[in-house]
């Protein structure tokens, strides 16, 4: 199973080939992924800073939710809307931005 650590890792070099794309969404996102493979990264997908940090940093948008539950949803196998109104995923600052989220996921699998 592909942990939370490696699809940042794998997200961060997609954002170096698919720049266009990823700045188009121009928003920082926070990740607080909690169990087993947990931490917490920042996603800037800014024209003045494009790339993923694992840090606790100020974001426009933090998405909480388990580690597990996000690498599904990264994979496909699960989809963010249902897991917010399941409980299982939080949303804190702009909702306009968590509603990007599938634009993100696409990122990774194009």
């Amino acid at each position: 199973m592909t942990t939370a650590r490696e699809f940042m890792n794998l997200l961060d070099a997609k954002l170096a080939t698919r720049a266009d794309a990823a700045r188009a969404i121009d928003a920082v996102y926070k990740f607080v992924l909690s169990g087993e493979g947990g931490g917490t990264w920042t996603v800037s997908l800014k024209s003045d800073v494009l790339g993923v940090a694992e840090a606790d940093a100020p974001a426009e948008c933090t998405i909480g939710l388990a580690a597990s539950d996000f690498v599904e949803m990264f994979e496909g196998k699960a989809n963010g809307q249902q897991l917010f109104f399941a409980g299982k995923l939080s949303i804190e600052g702009d909702m306009q931005l968590a509603l990007k989220l599938k634009q993100l996921t696409e990122l990774l699998q194009g």
